[in-house]
């Protein structure tokens, strides 16, 4: 008996032995390498992702039409409201330019002087002259009804010289028919009496122009040295003003 326990007890320990008692052993799974990584199932959680992302793109592409059609529609109105205000303004424009006041005179010659009134104020021919929203007086005065500022212009031409004075010609300024007379401009030039003849007379001409402030009311006239002197033909010599 004591031979039969020496040979079993090295049985029991043989790997033939252990593979025959001991079958539960391969079923264990073999042990991961640490170099592999563990990935969590994710096909869930993507699917999630583009739910979101497709949100997010929708109300951003919601938000951009609306900022862009509000824009569209912004400047559509501005655009409408532009196109009516220019034609009142530019009808009101219109109508401003069409009254404006203004005044083209055409001399008309004197014959009746003397020695003794030699000198003196221009006459105007009013059945040639043109005139809007410009009153006269006596002939020699335009008389202002629109207060403003206006451009004032006056060209003189002389046919001869005078020996012992300049030729001269002035515009004169009053606030009204009895106001006290004032030089607002006022132009010379200078030629010599005893050259020219009939033929071919020698001429010059004194020109000026400026901005005058004029009210209600007022006078305005052209005078000169010697009213024999001057050239009286037309287009020679020429008196007006328009409002700036």
């Amino acid at each position: 008996m004591g031979r039969h326990r020496d040979q079993a007890s090295p049985d029991s320990t043989s790997p033939l032995h252990h593979d025959q008692h001991s079958p539960d052993l391969d079923l264990v799974p073999p042990r991961l390498s640490r170099s592999d990584p563990v990935l969590a199932p994710a096909p869930l959680g993507s699917r999630g992702h583009g739910v979101s992302l497709r949100i997010l793109v929708g109300v951003v592409s919601l938000h951009v039409f609306l900022s862009v059609g509000g824009f569209i529609f912004l400047c559509l109105q501005d655009r409408k409201l532009s196109m009516q205000l220019p034609s009142s303004e530019k009808q009101e424009t219109t109508n401003q330019q069409h009254n404006k006041a203004f005044a083209r005179m055409v001399v008309e010659e004197t014959r009746t002087w003397n020695q003794e009134s030699i000198q003196g104020y221009l006459q105007w021919d009013l059945n040639h002259s043109v005139r809007r929203s410009i009153s006269y007086y006596r002939n020699s005065w335009l008389t202002i009804l629109q207060p403003g500022d206006y451009h004032v212009y006056s060209r003189v031409t002389f046919l001869k010289g005078d020996f012992e004075r300049p030729l001269v010609s002035r515009v004169l300024l009053r606030k009204n028919e009895t106001g006290e007379e004032t030089v607002v401009m006022q132009a010379y030039c200078n030629l010599d009496r005893s050259i020219g003849s009939a033929s071919i007379p020698r001429l010059c001409t004194a020109t000026q122009g400026e901005v005058i402030p004029l009210g209600r009311g007022n006078q305005l006239s052209v005078w000169v040295l010697d009213l024999s002197l001057v050239n009286y033909e037309e287009g020679a010599t020429a008196f007006g003003l328009y409002k700036l």
